[in-house]
C-alpha cells in the first residue's frame, strides 16, 4: 500500500510527563480487556497525550493477550490528529497493514482531517483518492474533510462537492461557502446559500450565514452583508459575534461608519459581547471617515483589552486631523494597557508630528524606538525627514537620509524629495542637485516634487547672483 507519509519509527517531539504515564496490563483472553484497552487509548487522546497513546498501542502489539484491532489504531490516530501532528498520523496509518490491521473509512477520515487542520490540502486529496483503490469507500465525512482542506482553493472544493455523489449535509454546505468566501467569490457563496434548501434539502445554519456575510464583506457588498444579517433573525437563527463582526467589517470597508456604530450598539441589545475584531472594525470605520472623536470613544468603551490594531487605528485617526498631542498620548498609553507599540504605531505618530511641524519631537521618538526594540522602517524615516524639511533642518534631513541607507532600508521618492526640499529652503542648491542626481542610483525616478524643489533651489541661487 502506498500512502503519503512516513513508515517506521515515529519521530515524536518530547512530551511532558509521557514517561510518567503507566502502561496498563491486562490478563489474556477477555473481550472486556480489549474494550478497556480502547478506552485507555481514547482517554489518553482526550488528555492530549499522543505519545503515551502510542506507547500503549505498541505494548499491546508486542503482546499482552489483548486483541489489537482497527479501533485501537483509530483511537491512536485521533490522538495525533488532536495534537495537530499530521506526519505522525500518516506514519501510523502507513504502519497499520504491517500490524495486520486494515485501515477503514474512519482511519482515513482521521488522516484527512489531520491534513485539513494543518493546511496539507494536497495530502488530504491524495488520501481521498487512494481510498477507492484500497477498497475503502469514502463517506460524507471523507468528502467534507477534504472540502474543508481545500478551502483556500475554491474550484477544488466545488469539484469535490460535485464528485461525492452523496447527499450533502450542512457541513458540506458550510465547507463550500467557506471556500467561496476565501476565494472572494461572493456571488457563488450566495448561490449556494440561497439554493441549499431547494437543491440539496439542507437548511443553512449560523455558520453558513457567517461565511456568506464574510464573503460579501470581502467583495465590497456591505448592503448584501447587512441583508444577510437581517435574514438570520427571520430564519430563527441567532447572529453571534462572528456574524456581527463580519457585518461591521463590511461597513468599514464600504465607508459606512454610522452603520458600523449602529451594529456595534445592536450587539449589546442582542446579548452578544463584541470582541476585538468587532471593536477594531468599528474604530477603523471611524478612522477612515475622519471621525477621530468617535474612534477614541469606542476605544475608551471597549469591554475587551485593546490590541495594537485598536490603538493604531485611533492614532491614525488623530494623525489625519493633525492632533499630534493625542497621538503621542495614545502611544504612551499602549504599554500601560500591556500593548507593545510597533513600527506602524510609531510611524502613525511620526506622521502626526510631521504634519504638526514638530521636528524635535519626531527626532526624539525616532531615537527612542531602538531602545524599545522597535526598528524604524521607511515610512517612519520618511515622516521624520519631512518633519525636518518643514522645520528648515536640512542637515538633520540629510543625516536621516544617510541613516536610512546605512540601515539598508530603501529610500523612496517622498523621503528624497523632502531632503531636496529641505536643501532648497536653506539655499543649498548644490546639495539639492547632488541628491537629484543620486536618485537613479537608488533606483528611484525623480518626480515633479523632486524636480520642482531642485529647480527652485537653482532659481534662488540665481536670484542671489
Amino acid at each position: 500500500m502506498h500512502l503519503p507519509g512516513h513508515k517506521g519509527a515515529l519521530n515524536c517531539p518530547p512530551e511532558a510527563k509521557v514517561s510518567e504515564v503507566p502502561v496498563p496490563t491486562w490478563p489474556p483472553g477477555s473481550s472486556r480487556n480489549t474494550k478497556q484497552a480502547l478506552l485507555a487509548i481514547s482517554s489518553l487522546a482526550k488528555e492530549s497525550l499522543p505519545d503515551a497513546a502510542l506507547r500503549l498501542l505498541s505494548s499491546l502489539r508486542i503482546g499482552q493477550g489483548v486483541e489489537v484491532n482497527v479501533f485501537h489504531h483509530n483511537a491512536a490516530l485521533n490522538a495525533f490528529r488532536r495534537a495537530k501532528r499530521w506526519q505522525d498520523v500518516l506514519s501510523l496509518l502507513g504502519e497499520m497493514p504491517e500490524s495486520i490491521v486494515v485501515p477503514d473509512a474512519s482511519s482515513y477520515n482521521t488522516a484527512i482531517s489531520a491534513c485539513d487542520k494543518t493546511g496539507q490540502w494536497h495530502l488530504a486529496l491524495s488520501l481521498l483518492n487512494v481510498m477507492p483503490k484500497l477498497r475503502v469507500n469514502p463517506d460524507l465525512i471523507s468528502f467534507n474533510s477534504a472540502i474543508s482542506a481545500c478551502a483556500d482553493r475554491w474550484p477544488l472544493a466545488l469539484d469535490l462537492a460535485r464528485r461525492s455523489r452523496l447527499t450533502p449535509d450542512v457541513v458540506t454546505l458550510n465547507g463550500v461557502i467557506s471556500a467561496c468566501d476565501k476565494g472572494q467569490e461572493w456571488q457563488l457563496a450566495l448561490c449556494f446559500l440561497f439554493g441549499a434548501e431547494v437543491n440539496f434539502r439542507v437548511r443553512p445554519d449560523v455558520i453558513s450565514y457567517n461565511a456568506a456575510i464574510s464573503s460579501c464583506s470581502k467583495g465590497g457588498r456591505w448592503q448584501a452583508a447587512l441583508s444577510l444579517l437581517g435574514a438570520m433573525s427571520l430564519r430563527r437563527l441567532a447572529p453571534n459575534v462572528i456574524s456581527f463582526s463580519a457585518a461591521i467589517t463590511s461597513c468599514e470597508k464600504g465607508g459606512q461608519w454610522q452603520l458600523a456604530l449602529v451594529l456595534l450598539s445592536h450587539m449589546e441589545d442582542a446579548d452578544v459581547r463584541p470582541n476585538q475584531i468587532s471593536y477594531n472594525s468599528a474604530i477603523s470605520a471611524c478612522e477612515k471617515a475622519g471621525h477621530w472623536e468617535a474612534a477614541l470613544s469606542i476605544l475608551s468603551q471597549m469591554r475587551v483589552r485593546p490590541d495594537e490594531i485598536s490603538f493604531n487605528a485611533c492614532i491614525s485617526a488623530c494623525e489625519k486631523k493633525g492632533h499630534w498631542e493625542l497621538a503621542l498620548v495614545l502611544l504612551g498609553q499602549m504599554p500601560q494597557m500591556r500593548v507593545t507599540p510597533g513600527d506602524i504605531s510609531c510611524s502613525a505618530v511620526m506622521s502626526a508630528l510631521e504634519k504638526g511641524c514638530q521636528w524635535e519631537l519626531a527626532l526624539v521618538l525616532l531615537g527612542q524606538m531602538p531602545q524599545k526594540a522597535i526598528m524604524p522602517g521607511e515610512i517612519c524615516f520618511s515622516a521624520a525627514i519631512s518633519a525636518c524639511e518643514k522645520g528648515g533642518q536640512w542637515e538633520r534631513a540629510l543625516s536621516l537620509l544617510s541613516d536610512l541607507r546605512w540601515m539598508r532600508l530603501k529610500p523612496d521618492e517622498i523621503s528624497c524629495s523632502s531632503a531636496i526640499s529641505a536643501c532648497e529652503k536653506c539655499g543649498k542648491w548644490e546639495l539639492a542637485l547632488l541628491l537629484l542626481s543620486e536618485m537613479p542610483q537608488m533606483r528611484l525616478m525623480p518626480n515633479e516634487v523632486s524636480f520642482g524643489a531642485a529647480i527652485s533651489a537653482c532659481e534662488r541661487a540665481q536670484a542671489l547672483l
